[in-house]
């Protein structure tokens, strides 16, 4: 049994303080003392205003440092877009709802000076309160890599439903890169985070939209011109190997007499989807009756069909 009366010394645990150590502390003011420990861990002294890392205005510091040269539109950028890592983020409202998303009017701007741009936002929605309209369809022929990415939306698990947002993200990024280099009339990406997409705002500087098509009440010699840009636009589309998968007056903008497309988020690859043609002549035909109802020649839109399938190599 242990010998409680015997005495043992016990084990240093580091160097003891000296007289000396203990006359430093006595010594130091309490001033010095809040001086070290607020060095230590970033407190701020009474009277002074208190050190933040947020921005002096607006929501957030620009997310332009978070992205990787993959996750920014093409190069070389345009000049518009405000690539200072000094730049404020400032959220001015909302401009579209939809089933998938919502479009905010972001501005993002360099503090103390007129560096600012307009933007417009796109948020994917969280799983469990976003629907993808004929989802399923749309994704044939659109697989990830990762096959066990493949396999969790094949069971539709929470993981794979947030595979299908990143994918439908990524999708529209990747979509609207393409087409800008192609030539094609759409916003140009600035970048993409997660599933918050950044892009060209479509209006002016006042942060007003450009109309819809379905709003405008074109004269003749209008209406046929929208048709010829619309026409042009979708033969890029087209020889680029995709349809738009969802065209319609709702998603076509028209800024100072230029067709802007947008929204293409479901953007077919007519070649990789057994229903590519049935995408491609339901984007002329939806566009089409709106354009023949407003005296548009019949024949012109069939032609149409004709010429993007065969752009298309469908033909």
């Amino acid at each position: 049994m242990p010998n409680h009366d015997e005495f043992r010394p016990m084990r240093s645990r580091g160097r003891a303080r000296t007289r000396e150590d203990r006359a430093e502390v006595a010594e130091r003011s309490l001033d010095d003392t809040f001086a070290y420990y607020a060095a230590k861990y970033g407190l701020t002294p009474p009277g002074e205003p208190a050190v933040s890392d947020d921005p002096p205005y607006g929501d957030r510091w620009t997310t332009w440092d978070d992205s990787t040269a993959g996750q920014r539109g093409p190069q070389p950028y345009p000049d518009w877009v405000v690539t200072e890592l000094g730049a404020v983020d400032t959220e001015l409202g909302i401009l579209k709802t939809g089933k998938e998303a919502d479009v905010f009017l972001l501005e993002r701007s360099v503090p103390g000076s007129d560096r600012r741009t307009l933007m417009a936002a796109k948020r994917y929605r969280d799983p469990q309160h976003r629907m993808f309209h004929r989802d399923d369809g749309y994704r044939e022929g659109r697989r990830d890599k990762k096959s066990r990415v493949n396999r969790a939306i094949a069971k539709g698990s929470a993981f794979g439903r947030e595979a299908v947002a990143g994918q439908w993200a990524r999708a529209e990024f990747d979509a609207l890169v393409a087409l800008w280099s192609a030539g094609v009339a759409v916003p140009y990406p600035v970048q993409i985070l997660g599933t918050e997409l950044l892009m060209e705002f479509i209006g002016d500087d006042g942060g007003n939209a450009a109309p819809r098509l379905a709003q405008l009440r074109p004269d003749p010699a209008e209406l046929d011109d929208l048709w010829e840009q619309l026409a042009y636009n979708l033969s890029l589309l087209a020889l680029a190997g995709y349809a738009h998968g969802d065209l319609s007056v709702y998603n076509l903008l028209v800024q100072d007499g230029r067709l802007v497309v947008i929204d293409v988020p479901q953007i077919v690859d007519v070649v990789g989807n057994p229903h590519g043609r049935e995408f491609l002549d339901r984007d002329v035909r939806n566009v089409g009756d709106w354009f023949t109802a407003r005296g548009l020649d019949p024949d012109r839109v069939d032609q149409l069909g004709r010429d993007l399938a065969a752009d298309a190599r469908l033909a």
